[in-house]
């Protein structure tokens, strides 16, 4: 279980760092090539919102997984 445990930590955080990664390569994208972005009609940052709920739906079942096994302990 504690192995479990160890993988589930390195598994939130690897989401949490590709989520922050993420959102600062595509605030310095935008920074430096605003021009791309004008003519779509969606926000700019719609990437960002997008990995974002990816993140949380993965950090809330590793949340729940770890509950689970804390309770069977």
């Amino acid at each position: 279980m504690k192995k479990l445990n160890t993988f589930l930590n390195g598994v939130m955080a690897a989401f949490l760092g590709t989520f922050i990664g993420c959102g600062i390569y595509e605030v310095w994208k935008f920074k430096t090539h605003p021009e791309l972005y004008a003519p779509q009609s969606a926000p700019w940052y719609t990437n960002i919102l997008f990995y974002g709920v990816i993140t949380v739906i993965a950090l809330l079942v590793c949340i729940v997984i770890k509950s689970i096994i804390k309770r069977k302990n």
